[in-house]
């Protein structure tokens, strides 16, 4: 099992309430503005979407990179942390 971040850690401890989309693991200000400028503001936006794709990490995973131009660490990364959350929440 891979360590996580503590950016990732302080995420998952909490529910999303209107956390910016930068506030996700692996999600820095780069690529917080690539997905904001693509309607991805915040961070149960992007939930949303990966749970429209089911929590399929290839397909979110491919999705991040094609839309934010994510790297596979980032993506990776965002993926676990919404997963993550998930199993804490919901």
């Amino acid at each position: 099992m891979s360590t996580t971040s503590q950016k990732h850690r302080n995420f998952v401890a909490e529910p999303m309430n209107d956390k910016p989309v930068t506030d996700l693991a692996g999600i820095g200000d780069v690529l917080g503005k690539r997905l904001e400028a693509k309607g991805f503001d915040k961070a149960y936006v992007v939930l949303g979407q990966f749970l429209i794709l089911k929590k399929n990490r290839d397909l979110f995973v491919d999705w991040l990179k094609d839309l934010a131009s994510a790297n596979s660490k980032q993506a990776a990364d965002c993926y676990q942390c919404l997963s993550d959350w998930c199993d804490e929440f919901l």
